[in-house]
């Protein structure tokens, strides 16, 4: 008997399976598509993309007649009051719909909670009821107090980006480079050709607030005055990384908690996790982080289904 998670993000749609004992049986994701030089997708564009996709890839897990204990979908991107999106409404109707024609129950979480799941279930469990998370991709740069509950978890945003969110700074500067849209990977691999010549970008901090618009205008002038793209990559790369240094040093020492959960879909960058251990996990900080794996750091329905699976306990 299995539980199938739903997520209609703004880049992915994503579908997955998990049995009784919360293993993954099939998993379907495909990204949204856009054009070469665009920055994104408006939602109306995204959602007819979600309506066009979720019907081949629910082909694709075969019959499910019988099979099925729960259907559960990310009806909108966080667990609180007015938070929005249209292209959550592709996810949620089609789960509606299976669980009503399946005869199971269909419940509700969030994105945001789905990519905390996806992160315990990929790196191993916080070992804490009580732990700091943060959430990095185009929508979101936000450390958060996370309280783990019965139905998914009691959020509290600790600190945020007062301008651009890291996913926007990092797509921004890699179609100004050339890079296709999401750009992350794509910049990831070109700043593994970084010379020698360190290029800096400033990496502005307020209490537990980043801002990366001014970094964004320091690169934008970098490129304009033909610097080396895969420095330029590799700046922005380390400007992230220095900013989440700060405030999560910040929070280790002013609320004593020591472990962290970081994902998101620029939680995938190996540079950035490695400087982040190399810093935080020093004896003089103490903290211990928890990742989760590169591929459940992107949008994905793992962790959606494994909330699913919790509510049925």
């Amino acid at each position: 008997m299995y539980v199938l998670g739903i997520d209609t993000s703004n880049y992915t749609t994503s579908i997955c399976l998990i049995d009784e004992a919360g293993q993954i049986v099939q998993e379907e994701r495909k990204l949204l598509t856009v054009e070469q030089g665009e920055r994104g997708l408006q939602q109306s564009a995204a959602l007819f993309q979600h309506v066009q996709n979720l019907p081949v890839l629910v082909e694709a897990l075969g019959d499910l007649t019988g099979k099925l204990r729960a259907v559960i979908a990310s009806t909108r991107p966080r667990r609180l009051p007015g938070s929005y999106m249209p292209v959550f409404t592709a996810g949620s109707g089609l789960g509606r719909a299976l669980a009503a024609t399946h005869g199971v129950p269909f419940f509700e979480t969030t994105h945001q909670e789905g990519h905390i799941a996806a992160g315990e279930g990929s790196a191993g469990e916080v070992p804490t009821d009580h732990f700091l998370a943060v959430h990095l991709s185009g929508g979101t740069t936000d450390l958060l107090v996370v309280n783990r509950l019965s139905d998914g978890y009691d959020i509290v945003e600790l600190g945020t980006s007062i301008d651009l969110h890291a996913g926007q700074f990092v797509d921004r500067v890699g179609v100004a480079l050339g890079l296709p849209f999401p750009a992350g990977p794509h910049l990831e691999k070109l700043a593994q050709e970084a010379s020698d010549v360190e290029v800096t970008l400033p990496s502005p901090v307020d209490g537990y607030n980043l801002s990366l618009a001014g970094p964004e205008s320091a690169a934008m002038r970098l490129i304009a005055a033909g610097a080396n793209p895969a420095d330029v990559a590799r700046a922005v790369e380390r400007c992230i990384a220095k900013g989440l240094e700060k405030v999560l040093r910040k929070a280790v020492q002013e609320k004593g908690v020591k472990s962290l959960l970081i994902v998101g879909g620029v939680a995938a960058n190996l540079y950035i996790r490695e400087r982040l251990v190399r810093r935080l996990e020093h004896r003089a900080v103490g903290a211990k982080l928890y990742f989760a794996l590169p591929r459940y750091s992107t949008d994905n329905a793992f962790g959606v289904a494994r909330l699913g699976l919790s509510l049925l306990d």
